[in-house]
């Protein structure tokens, strides 16, 4: 089977329900050899092809012909995102991007931004995640470190939260992140953007605090404002100061680098007290050939 066969038969298996954001294709997770390099998702109406490795004009054009035949609805448009590049530059391939862009997800609607930063203003992994902010914020107060586009506050409120503070040192992050709670008709009088370096916004916190339920969803790196082992420590440290008594912790865990057991070790340690309610990866969309490399969010209550 060649390639583009082997891609297109996975698409039929995830193809997209009634326009909502779905991974089709994820080949980074190792499962299917000669194609670790590719990552498929469906925004309806937009089709999105990441790659981060060379590949030929040529199999491209197959595979996007190939792509537009096996989908109910064709794709208005096809947009490739070259990783492998510097400033992964964003390339469309087909068509015309018909403005504005957006994800849907359980009824709820995010904007995307294609532009040349690396990441679009989604991520379709932490889609778990959202879905149990939502089942579990009904009246709660929420703080959302490392917020980026806000997509948790969003679920958050649309389930119920009482509050939702978002935190993220990105300023164009979070007013994408404001765009996204108007977007959804949200009350944007319970909810605030920090534009605030975590590390150094502890005495903020506590004043905004306690609260029921802290977020954190952490980038695997992010120069010298985020490394996992050397500042999750710090963050378990200080997590307990900010939460009400019988708080609720979403750890998300991206870093395929970390060691064995990195997350449940360090919570042994910094959060001896605390009660696993689950831990959770995305999903069938997300096929890993060692689940340890998936992205993994830890679900925890502190006493």
């Amino acid at each position: 089977m060649n390639s583009i066969e082997q891609i297109r038969q996975e698409v039929i298996r995830h193809l997209p329900h009634h326009g909502e954001i779905r991974r089709l294709f994820h080949g980074r997770g190792q499962c299917f050899p000669g194609l670790e390099d590719v990552i498929i998702d469906a925004y309806s109406p937009l089709l999105m092809i990441y790659l981060f490795q060379p590949r030929e004009q040529e199999w491209l054009f197959r595979l996007v012909q190939q792509l537009q035949q096996c989908c109910d609805v064709p794709f208005e448009a096809v947009v490739v995102q070259r990783r492998y590049l510097p400033q992964t530059p964003i390339e469309l391939f087909a068509a015309s991007v018909p403005p504005p862009i957006e994800a849907v997800e359980a009824g709820l609607r995010y904007q995307l931004r294609l532009t040349r930063t690396q990441n679009i203003g989604f991520f379709p992994d932490m889609a778990v995640g959202r879905q149990l902010v939502r089942q579990r914020c009904a009246g709660k107060k929420i703080l959302n470190l490392f917020a980026y586009s806000c997509s948790f506050s969003v679920a958050a409120l649309a389930g119920g939260a009482k509050q939702v503070v978002n935190l993220d040192m990105s300023r164009s992050a979070l007013e994408l992140g404001r765009i996204n709670h108007q977007l959804n008709k949200l009350d944007l009088r319970s909810v605030s953007f920090l534009a605030m370096e975590l590390f150094r916004s502890q005495s903020k916190l506590r004043k905004l605090g306690p609260f029921d339920m802290v977020i954190c969803d952490p980038p695997a790196s992010q120069g010298k404002s985020f490394n996992a082992q050397h500042h999750w420590p710090k963050l378990l440290q200080r997590l307990p100061q900010w939460l009400a008594p019988g708080g609720e912790l979403l750890l998300c865990v991206n870093g395929p680098h970390l060691p064995d057991n990195f997350m449940a070790e360090l919570i042994s340690v910094y959060l001896p007290d605390a009660r696993e309610l689950g831990r959770y990866s995305p999903g069938d969309d997300f096929p890993e050939k060692d689940p340890r490399c998936a992205t993994t969010i830890h679900h925890l209550q502190l006493p």
